[in-house]
């Protein structure tokens, strides 16, 4: 049997927050442009799937509506809850292609970048 979908969201999100406590601090491997550059570059990778992962998430709701078969709590009305995630998955839609724009500039704007190692000895030719 296959996994739910929203598993692998859950997953991402874990591996995001991964990412944001083991990057606080610069590191051994995570001290240069460079280290940037990759992360820059995976981060703009998982925004530009973001929009198909927007539209992607409400396919049960809206499978559940055609068919006309969406409960609201309270006695509530589907068509108005219906049209207002759909209202609320379009700005979501629009601020993600302005966030993996943003990012996909970012990335560009670190891809040039380097490290001056003159002076750091550990990076000093040891033929000398």
């Amino acid at each position: 049997m296959p996994e739910n979908p929203a598993h692998h969201l859950s997953e991402a999100a874990e591996s995001v927050r991964a990412f944001n406590h083991t990057s606080r601090t610069a590191a051994k491997d995570w001290e240069f442009p460079g280290d940037a550059y990759r992360a820059v570059g995976s981060l703009s990778s998982l925004l530009g799937m973001l929009e198909q992962t927007i539209q992607q998430s409400t396919r049960p709701v809206m499978n559940t509506y055609e068919h006309g078969r969406v409960r609201i709590d309270g006695n509530g009305d589907p068509d108005v809850k219906v049209a207002e995630l759909i209202d609320a998955q379009n700005d979501a839609l629009e601020a993600a292609a302005a966030l993996s724009s943003a990012v996909q500039r970012m990335h560009s704007a670190t891809s040039p970048m380097g490290v001056d190692t003159s002076g750091m000895p550990e990076f000093e030719d040891d033929e000398g």
